[in-house]
């Protein structure tokens, strides 16, 4: 039974379109890319690197520094409000308090030299008034509720002093802070090795319960949005090519892409032998091939695959921009 979403996303994003002016030309690094968000509910954004999924997740916050990027389309709803069109003193208004998000390399964004203490405290005293005290011991509860132990003498520690997996937990922490709408986790999970992936991931669903926020969810790894996710969208040199409830893109890929990302999964038939691969790599995205992007690597390509295909609904709720869906909704994975 798929989860219920409620009457309008809290984000919504249409058709978004963001290039890299270059010396050698413009470079398209998303390109249309439609998704909405629910409270309470998961949406995973998948794909290999270099597809624009942390390109997409910045330019919710418009964190991409202009130039050399542009947002030359689309729009980006938060609430019903264009956040592309935002004044810079409303986003500094719903950065970190009504969206935040963690960042793909966490120490990387913290301050060496202050405590994680004064950074969390920072983060909270930007949106809320509240005293210095009262950012302290708000700050110190946190840091309990995502796990770190001995929180009250953790807090005067510097990022140096802590694991992987223990800077993560300080910034989800921090990002939580103001109790977000909305969390964006660009993969929170990459640094740290599997058991405390699995501890992350655990965290971010107990706190997705107790606050009832949003979470879009960056990711290569699906395993990560079996485990995690409602609904995944799988983007492909800067679109989106399919968009499901999780259960059924798992039950049933529609598009050739992700077909080859779950036969590229080990598994029991695979045992020690090397893993199937999608051939080829990712076109070059200053010159975008005309028609489908993955018909070189595609092993259902056809002349008509020349034309772009449409994101379009094969069931319910479920999309995929492949002339031949159908066809790959009947092939074995």
């Amino acid at each position: 039974m798929e989860p219920r979403q409620t009457a309008s996303p809290l984000l919504s994003v249409r058709g978004l379109q963001v290039q890299f002016n270059t010396n050698i030309g413009k470079l398209r690094a998303v390109d249309g890319v439609s998704f909405d968000v629910y409270s309470g509910q998961t949406l995973g954004l998948v794909g290999e690197s270099g597809c624009g999924k942390s390109v997409t997740a910045l330019s919710i916050l418009r964190l991409l520094p202009q130039p050399p990027a542009e947002y030359v389309g689309g729009v980006i709803l938060f609430q019903g409000s264009d956040l592309l069109g935002a004044s810079a003193r409303k986003l500094r208004a719903i950065r970190g308090n009504q969206i935040s998000m963690v960042f793909q390399d966490p120490l990387d964004s913290l301050n060496p030299i202050l405590t994680i203490g004064d950074q969390i405290v920072e983060a909270g005293q930007q949106h809320k008034r509240v005293s210095k005290k009262e950012a302290r011991e708000a700050a110190i509860e946190m840091l309990k509720q995502v796990g770190i132990p001995d929180p009250a003498n953790r807090f005067s520690s510097y990022p140096h002093q802590l694991s992987g997996g223990m800077i993560q937990r300080v910034m989800i922490a921090m990002s939580l802070m103001c109790r977000p709408r909305v969390l964006i986790a660009d993969e929170p999970t990459t640094a740290v090795d599997v058991t405390i992936q699995a501890q992350i991931l655990e965290l971010l669903s107990s706190l997705q319960k107790q606050f009832g926020m949003a979470i879009l969810l960056i990711t290569h790894d699906l395993a990560v949005v079996a485990e995690t996710c409602d609904r995944v969208a799988v983007m492909y040199a800067g679109k989106i090519v399919e968009s499901a409830w999780v259960n059924d893109l798992f039950a049933r890929p529609l598009h050739p892409y992700t077909l080859g990302l779950f036969r590229s999964l080990p598994s029991a038939s695979t045992g020690m032998g090397p893993l199937p691969v999608i051939p080829g790599s990712l076109p070059n995205p200053l010159r975008i091939p005309p028609g489908c992007r993955f018909r070189d690597r595609c092993f259902m390509a056809k002349d008509l695959c020349a034309t772009e295909p449409l994101l379009r609904e094969i069931g319910p709720n479920h999309l995929s921009a492949c002339h031949f869906a159908e066809e790959v909704g009947v092939t074995t994975l």
